[in-house]
């Protein structure tokens, strides 16, 4: 955040993303990071929040190991944003500071080792009001975010490698709209840890009012393990960390850096989540499920608006019958193949090849089976001259649909089971079923079974 050290959250080796600045040599002086100030007003943007024209550093003053310099540069009294809202949740502020190092401790040793690669990495703390009353919300408003972070290239916001943490704060009071004693739970790495942690807590806060004890304004951390949160230490106020403006940084005039005005900052934003289900809605139609495959994958997102392209150069075809089908085959069967392939699936079908296969399938040319099948040829890397028919001919995944050939199948299928053409006749619909199997065993799987089966209720009126 205030000097040139690399950002690596990959980097095994300990202390070696380091200079004198991050370690807070004597004499060294930080330089403000303009992108990381871009990116957190971005973020602020995005959550029609008020960006700050006048902002500053402070110094957050506390001793601890994974400290350098035995304060934070922080944001105090002049956040970078103020205000905004998230997922139907209201923001308090977003301010930007410099991450602390990494400490390790092992119950087997006397002592703990700390890796300072991360002392100084940028970070964005986002504190939302008291609005959130359960784990399933708060779980819900840490995806989003992640969501928007991922969205705007701000963050990849990684839990499980540090790059996005949620600490939860929570208080339970037995007077509506009252807030009781804040515990502050630190450090939680998943949301799955998030929602178990509020969980617990809450229980256990409820357990000791219940009893008629006091609720400890602390820092608590989580045990995965045993599934419990425990006391870390006293919960500082505001006041214990002696704030002071940084004198070694200047005052942000933001109105003087014409690359970060509101309109600069604006145009830089993507499509942002909600207004993108919102769109694939109303246009598309398509199933909530699809639509959040979508949101949370850009690329996905674009190859399915290409074959859609494709798709509305069908002529008197039901356009939106395929499209459902379209998204239903991208969704389900092609991420399906993700985990097999060492590229991204959809750099190696064409949007056309793939219009071809749903207006294959949608018309019944071939099987659901039968394009399924496609799909994970086309998946790999292939000659693109061939159309897919041919190849669906070529490969046996055609479907017979004409009248004469299975007339003939279906005169031998009606001949050869005289029982089940009885039981059909006397109202047993399972007989037909049975007749339209034998059909598609006569056929080796390429007629129809739609179309069979159409024909063999025909047949026997």
């Amino acid at each position: 955040m205030f000097c040139n050290s690399k950002n690596d959250p990959n980097e095994k080796t300990p202390n070696i993303n380091i200079c004198p600045v991050c370690m807070a040599h004597p004499g060294v002086l930080p330089t403000i990071n303009k992108e990381a100030v871009k990116q957190v007003l971005r973020v602020g943007l995005a959550m029609n929040g008020t960006l700050a024209d006048y902002s500053e550093f402070d110094r957050k003053n506390y001793f601890y190991p994974d400290i350098p310099k035995a304060f934070q540069l922080s944001q105090y009294e002049f956040p970078l944003v103020s205000g905004g809202s998230l997922n139907g949740v209201e923001l308090t502020r977003i301010h930007l500071e410099e991450d602390t190092a990494r400490s390790s401790h092992t119950n087997e040793s006397d002592h703990s080792l700390v890796d300072f690669n991360r002392a100084g990495v940028p970070l964005m703390e986002l504190v939302t009001e008291p609005v959130l009353h359960n784990a399933k919300d708060s779980g819900a408003f840490a995806r989003e975010l992640q969501l928007l972070l991922r969205t705007l290239k701000a963050s990849d916001a990684n839990m499980e490698k540090g790059e996005m943490r949620v600490e939860a704060n929570i208080s339970v009071s037995k007077n509506k709209g009252e807030l009781g004693t804040k515990v502050e739970v630190k450090n939680l790495n998943s949301f799955k840890a998030v929602e178990r942690a509020i969980d617990f807590e809450i229980k256990r806060q409820i357990e000791m009012i219940e009893k008629g004890e006091s609720i400890v304004q602390e820092t608590r951390g989580w045990d995965e393990n045993k599934a419990i949160t425990f006391s870390q230490r006293v919960k500082e106020e505001a006041a214990d960390y002696r704030y002071f403006p940084e004198p070694d940084l200047p005052k942000l005039k933001l109105s003087e850096l014409p690359e970060l005005s509101v309109d600069n900052l604006q145009e830089t934003l993507p499509e942002l989540p909600q207004a993108k289900r919102e769109r694939l809605q109303e246009v598309y139609g398509i199933q909530p499920e699809d639509i959040e495959a979508y949101v949370t994958d850009t690329k996905l997102c674009d190859f399915f608006e290409g074959v859609v392209m494709e798709l509305t150069k069908a002529e008197g075809e039901d356009i939106a019958k395929h499209i459902k089908l379209a998204s239903n085959y991208l969704t389900n069967n092609l991420v399906a193949l993700r985990g097999e392939l060492a590229e991204h699936v959809t750099k190696n079908i064409e949007h056309r090849e793939f219009s071809e296969l749903v207006l294959l399938a949608s018309q019944g040319d071939i099987s659901s089976n039968g394009a399924v099948e496609l799909i994970s040829y086309l998946a790999k890397p292939h000659e693109a001259e061939q159309s897919v028919r041919d190849l669906a001919e070529e490969e046996g995944l055609l479907q017979q649909n004409d009248d004469g050939a299975l007339g003939e199948i279906i005169e031998s299928v009606v001949d050869a089971n005289e029982g089940a053409v009885q039981e059909y006749k006397e109202g047993k619909e399972q007989a037909l079923q049975y007749l339209v199997g034998q059909g598609m065993k006569l056929s080796k799987g390429s007629a129809n079974p739609a179309k069979l089966k159409e024909l063999i209720k025909a047949k026997l009126g």
